[in-house]
């Protein structure tokens, strides 16, 4: 199974909804960062919402950054980086936080992630200064507050159900998922009312895609009354961009002294990346070439 986004439109253009299976690249995640069920559901939601904002981008080299941090929260910041194409990396601070779960059975991501602090949204184009928004969490269960930033900060009336479904003994990722309605500017007040109700109607994400429901009849089922049109469908994976240069390019920044001190009592330094925890190790003899490539002396590699 691979994971995939799917964006259909109304005929008129007075909805738009984007549809994702993302149950691959949220178990991949889960295994890389050893999450505790509750920082698995946080993560995996946060990487499904990053995902659909990011295959929304126009631009080639435009990424969406979301990072959230509740107050008081036991995840720390749960950070979500995506690129155009709806690729998606993403860590969670404390990814062995305590787990709660509601009456109802369902994990309690709202304590895990701190029911008010703040949202922040980062579109970089790739060119000159990135768009950043910033609201307040409204429940911290993630859904709601992308709901509420697009509202917020965008205008755009939106209804967003994101879903993380675990293994009750293993707690493995077995389904995620999500789904975005956005109304455009030619929606009038029949649309919006057929959308309410057809939301009203919908099951959880994580229950359609368990009923075997594709991306395209989920879409459908919220567009249920409406003419669709699929604008696109793209795969999407859990990958992350860190590199060997990028870590020198990082090493570079610091002083001569500084880069030599980090190598440790073994005689090397080592940069783990927060997103695919890869190792990337110097020894003191590249440290110095470091150094020499940062006066234009020569190459590191």
């Amino acid at each position: 199974m691979s994971d995939k986004i799917m964006r259909c439109i109304t005929s008129d253009g007075a909805v738009m909804v984007s549809a994702a299976d993302t149950s691959d690249l949220v178990y991949k995640s889960a295994k890389i960062h050893l999450t505790s069920p509750a920082a698995t559901a946080a993560l995996g939601r946060l990487l499904t919402a990053a995902s659909i904002m990011g295959a929304q981008l126009k631009q080639d080299d435009a990424s969406v950054t979301l990072r959230i941090k509740g107050d008081n929260s036991e995840t720390g910041a749960v950070i979500a980086v995506a690129d155009s194409s709806g690729n998606v990396r993403g860590y969670v601070q404390n990814p062995d936080c305590p787990t709660e779960y509601y009456s109802s059975g369902k994990l309690n991501v709202g304590k895990a992630v701190g029911r008010t602090g703040i949202l922040n949204v980062m579109r970089d184009y790739g060119t000159g200064e990135p768009y950043v928004g910033q609201v307040q969490l409204v429940s911290g269960e993630i859904a709601e507050d992308i709901t509420n930033y697009y509202a917020t900060s965008e205008q755009i009336p939106t209804v967003c159900a994101l879903g993380v479904l675990l293994d009750k003994e293993s707690h493995e990722v077995l389904l995620a998922g999500g789904l975005l309605i956005q109304l455009l500017p030619g929606a009038d007040d029949s649309t919006i009312d057929r959308i309410e109700n057809n939301v009203s109607e919908l099951e959880p994400m994580t229950t359609m895609l368990a009923k075997g429901m594709s991306i395209k009849e989920i879409c459908e089922a919220a567009l249920k009354g409406f003419e669709v049109e699929v604008l696109d469908e793209m795969p999407v994976r859990y990958a992350c961009s860190c590199t060997r240069e990028k870590v020198i390019k990082a090493f570079i920044t610091l002083s001569d002294d500084e880069i030599r001190s980090l190598a440790d009592e073994k005689g090397y330094a080592e940069a783990m990346c927060h997103f695919c925890k890869k190792k990337h190790r110097f020894s003191k003899l590249q440290l110095e070439q470091i150094i020499k490539e940062k006066h234009g002396e020569g190459s590191a590699e």
